[in-house]
Formats: C-alpha cells, sequence, structure tokens
C-alpha cells in the first residue's frame, strides 16, 4: 500500500500480524534492562517508569487489536496459524503475558501472579500446539526454519523468573528444562539451516539476532531457580556473549534492509544480554560485567528509540496492516 493510501475501514483488522506481540516482548525487556541498569548504577526508577507505563499501553493496545481480528477474521488467525513461518510467533501472545508478569512483581505482586497464572497454562498450550504442528502430517521446507523458531523455546525458560519468587519452583523447572532442552535441538537444526542451505528471506534476516535470546534467559532462569551463579550459568552467559558478537558483526548488513516489523527481534535478545550482564555484575561484584551491562544497555535504548521511530513512521504511512 502506498504512502497516503488508506486501508479498508472494513477489513484492515484482518491483517494485524501476530508477531506485533513481539513489540510488547521487546518493551518488557527494555523496562527490565532500564530497572537492572539503574540499580547499578543507583538512579531513580524515573525512565524505567515511563517504559513501564509504555509497555502496558502497547501490551493493552495489541492485546485489543488481536482479539478483534479473532473476532471479525477468525479465518485470519487460523491462516496465520497454517502459516510455516508465522506459527512460531504465536507462543509470542503467552510470553507476552508473562513477561508483563515480571515487569509487574515489584510494583504490584498481586497482579503479577494473576498474570503469570493465566500465562503459563497457556504457553503450555502454545508450545505442545506449536511443535505438534511442527511433527504433524504437513511437511515443512528447510526454507520454513528461521530463528524465530526459538520463539517457543525461549517462552518457556522465562516462565521461571517470574515463577521462582512466587513459589512455583518446580513448575518453574519443568519449564525451564523443556526450553533448555528444546534450544539445544533448535539450535542445532537453525545452525544447520543457515550454514548449509538458502540466506534468510530478506523480511527474516532480522530475526538472526534471537539467536542471543535463549542462552541471555536461559542464564536468568537458571540464576532464579539455583540460588546464584554456578559453571553451566558462565557457559549460558558466555554462550549469548558469543551469539552476540556474531551477530554485531552482522548488524552494518542488516540495518541496510527495508524496515519491518521483524527488526523488533533485535529488542528482546539485547535486552536479555543486557539484564544477564548485571545480574552477573551484582552476584559476583564483576565491574567488567557491569561496564559490559552499561554498555550493552546504551546500545539497547538507540534501538528502541529506533524502532519506535521506524514503526510511527511505518504506522502513519500505512504500511503496518497490509497483506503479506
Amino acid at each position: 500500500m502506498s504512502e497516503g493510501q488508506h486501508p479498508d475501514p472494513g477489513g484492515w483488522v484482518a491483517h494485524v500480524p501476530v508477531t506485533l506481540f513481539t513489540i510488547v516482548m521487546g518493551l518488557c525487556g527494555f523496562t527490565l534492562a532500564l530497572r537492572a541498569g539503574e540499580a547499578a548504577l543507583g538512579l531513580g526508577h524515573l525512565i524505567s517508569g515511563a517504559a513501564h507505563l509504555l509497555s502496558m499501553v502497547v501490551f493493552a493496545a495489541v492485546s485489543v487489536l488481536y482479539v478483534a481480528k479473532g473476532l471479525r477474521h477468525p479465518g485470519a488467525v487460523v491462516a496465520e496459524w497454517q502459516h510455516p513461518v508465522k506459527l512460531a510467533f504465536f507462543p509470542a501472545i503467552s510470553i507476552a503475558l508473562v513477561l508483563m508478569s515480571v515487569v509487574m512483581l515489584d510494583p504490584a505482586p498481586g497482579l503479577a501472579r494473576a498474570m503469570w497464572l493465566v500465562a503459563v497454562p497457556l504457553q503450555l498450550v502454545l508450545t505442545v500446539s506449536v511443535f505438534s504442528g511442527w511433527i504433524s502430517a504437513r511437511s515443512f521446507q528447510h526454507g520454513h526454519l528461521t530463528p524465530a523458531w526459538f520463539i517457543p523455546a525461549v517462552g518457556n525458560v522465562i516462565v521461571a523468573i517470574a515463577g521462582v519468587p512466587l513459589g512455583y519452583v518446580e513448575i518453574s523447572w519443568f519449564f525451564t528444562s523443556v526450553g533448555l532442552v528444546f534450544w539445544i535441538v533448535m539450535l542445532v537444526l537453525v545452525m544447520n539451516r543457515l550454514i548449509f542451505h538458502d540466506p534468510l528471506p530478506v523480511r527474516l534476516q532480522p530475526t538472526l539476532v534471537i539467536l542471543i535470546a535463549p542462552p541471555s534467559v536461559g542464564f536468568l532462569a537458571w540464576v532464579a531457580l539455583v540460588g546464584g551463579i554456578d559453571p553451566f550459568a558462565r557457559v549460558l552467559l558466555n554462550g549469548a556473549y558469543l551469539f552476540t558478537l556474531i551477530v554485531a558483526v552482522q548488524l552494518p548488513r542488516l540495518l541496510r534492509l527495508p524496515f519491518s516489523l521483524a527488526f523488533w527481534a533485535l529488542s528482546f535478545p539485547m535486552a536479555g544480554v543486557t539484564i544477564a550482564s548485571f545480574t552477573y555484575a551484582d552476584a559476583t561484584g564483576s565491574a567488567g560485567h557491569r561496564i559490559i551491562g552499561i554498555g550493552l544497555l546504551a546500545v539497547l535504548c538507540v534501538i528502541i528509540l529506533a524502532l519506535l521511530f521506524r514503526t510511527a513512521q511505518a504506522v502513519r504511512n500505512n504500511e503496518i496492516f497490509v497483506p503479506d
């Protein structure tokens, strides 16, 4: 749809993509990263408070839009579910709600518990459904596999970050175990696809950054579960740093690509490795990791501001809610 052209008033809701929930994931991660940075620098919570408010507003707006799509255009939701690439994004719905519960832990623990208790069963249902879809009778081609397939695994690991403080330790162990096991499986598959097959489609190349998320969030979940830093936690954190370096080498090429919602894939993984750095620094007193965290937070701030600006431009130019 060209600039200045208005969407069909009766039909644009049908084109609201499930990938919008990755924006909520990114903003929640940004809020938590800001809190960690403010704590490390001895600052107040003014900036993270503003990010928290923005996260809630965007979460509410995205949820209303997608519910409206489900009610008015259920066939469009079914089409997304049957799409070999978009299928992996459906757990972003429950992940966004789990992350909102993490964000709410300090200011509103009662609300955080309610959100978590709704999000976790939904996460289990979506995880089982997506994995069942992957191994069902329909066939997938190697070109359908992208780093976005990590999303169902990452969501399971996030459960423990709020689950442990809320007292649901065994449930948290279950979801973390599922997430880490499937991360290893998916890592092998995705690396095989990236190395030995055709390059990712242009619109999906920003999803390469998702490689950073599983070890970063896995580190946070593991530390919450075991109560401190152990050798496996160090393996996860340093694995996250390796993937961050790999992505950093690819970043100049990625930034030359046309903007799409896939660029929001940059936000949550960067937030994850930032929070992990501050968590390690706080647990061990490592000044080096605190400096790394501050540097990553600065990069994350630039990324979020750029994404918000480009997304606002795309909405203004009617470039978001259009057919693929």
